[in-house]
C-alpha cells in the first residue's frame, strides 16, 4: 500500500466517526511524574507493536497536543512503536497547579521518565517547535538516549518576534459555542501551517479542543502563557551550545515563511554541532505539521536510514 493511500484512508475513512474514540491501532496511557510542587500525571498514547524495540517519540508544540502525529503515527507505526505524549498542561495531560512550572527543565524530566516507562535504551525523536527544544536539551546530554533527532521548525536561535507572536494568543482563546466556531478560530491563528486540505483542518481542530459546559476551549491550561506574559523576551534566545552537543544524526524541517527559525540560522545548522540535513517546506510558517506525503517522506526516509 502507498503512503498516499494510507494517508488518504486516515483522514477520509476515519474523520466521520473520529469523537467516537481513539483510532485504530493507537493506545491511551496515563504516566505519573514528579516536579518541584508535586506530583501529575502525563497521558500519552502509543501506536504499533508495543513489543518493537524501535521506538520513535513525537513531541508536539506549545499550544498543541500528542493527537498532531496521528497521520505520522499511523504511518510510522509500521516500523516502531511510536509514542505520542501530551506534554504536562496540554491535552489529556494534568494541569500544573504552580503556572511557573511550566518550563522546559519540567517537560525534559518528565520525557525521560516517560523512555524509563518505555524500557529501551535508544529513541527516535520527532519534535514540533518546542518539541524539538524538549528534544535538543536531551540530546545535548552526554550518555542520552536519543539516536536520530528530528527539529520540526525550530533551532538553538529563537526569535524574539515569534515569541511575542505566540505570547498574544496563549492562553487568551475564546469559548467556542461549536466545531466551527473553534476550527474557524484555529484556522487564523494557525495560519501559518499553510495550505491544509478541509479534513486536516478539522482533525487538527477537533483533537485540539475540549467540550466544557458553555461550549468548546482550547485543550491547555491557559496557565501556560502565564511565564511568556511574567517574563517577556527583548531579545533572541540563543542556544547554540545546546545545539554544538549534539552528536547524533539530525534533520531540520523548517517552513520557508517561518518566523521562529530563520533560514539563516538553518544554514548554519548544516554547518556546525551534528551537521544538520536541512529541508524547507515551501509556502509554509510556523510550523509543517507532518500531514501530507511529502513532508512525511522527508521524516521517514531520514529516521530509516541507518
Amino acid at each position: 500500500m502507498s503512503l498516499s493511500t494510507l494517508l488518504d484512508r486516515f483522514l477520509s475513512g476515519e474523520s466521520a466517526d473520529r469523537r467516537a474514540g481513539p483510532p485504530p491501532q493507537m493506545r491511551e496511557r496515563t504516566l505519573q511524574c514528579i516536579g518541584a510542587h508535586g506530583l501529575h500525571r502525563m497521558a500519552y498514547r502509543e501506536w504499533g507493536d508495543p513489543m518493537n524495540p524501535r521506538v520513535l517519540i513525537c513531541v508536539h508544540g506549545l499550544t498543541r497536543n500528542g493527537r498532531d502525529f496521528d497521520t505520522l503515527a499511523s504511518v510510522m507505526c509500521r516500523d516502531y512503536r511510536v509514542v505520542c505524549p501530551d506534554v504536562v498542561g496540554r491535552g489529556r495531560s494534568e494541569w500544573l497547579k504552580v503556572k511557573g512550572d511550566y518550563a522546559l527543565p519540567q517537560y525534559v524530566a518528565d520525557m525521560i521518565t516517560l523512555i524509563a516507562r518505555l524500557d529501551v535504551e535508544s529513541v527516535h525523536w520527532v519534535g514540533t517547535s518546542m518539541g524539538g527544544l524538549i528534544g535538543m536539551l536531551i540530546a545535548s546530554q552526554p550518555g542520552n538516549p536519543i539516536h536520530r533527532l528530528v527539529l520540526n521548525d525550530v533551532g538553538p536561535v529563537v526569535t524574539a518576534a515569534s515569541i511575542e507572536r505566540i505570547g498574544q494568543y496563549v492562553g487568551t482563546a475564546p469559548r467556542f459555542a461549536d466545531m466551527e466556531q473553534a476550527e474557524a478560530y484555529l484556522r487564523e491563528v494557525c495560519a501559518p501551517f499553510g495550505a491544509l486540505a478541509d479534513a486536516q483542518w478539522r482533525h487538527l481542530t477537533e483533537n485540539v479542543v475540549t467540550k466544557v459546559e458553555d461550549g468548546w476551549a482550547m485543550a491547555y491550561d491557559p496557565g501556560i502563557g502565564e511565564p511568556f506574559r511574567a517574563n517577556p523576551l527583548v531579545e533572541d534566545v540563543d542556544l547554540w551550545p545546546v545545539f554544538d552537543a549534539i552528536r547524533c544524526p539530525t534533520l531540520v524541517v523548517r517552513g520557508a515563511e517561518s518566523d521562529l527559525l530563520e533560514r539563516a540560522t538553518a544554514e548554519e545548522m548544516a554547518r556546525r554541532g551534528p551537521c544538520a540535513k536541512v529541508v524547507e517546506i515551501a509556502d509554509v510558517g510556523h510550523a509543517p505539521m507532518l500531514l501530507d506525503e511529502a513532508q512525511i517522506t522527508e521524516v521517514r526516509g531520514f529516521l530509516l536510514t541507518e
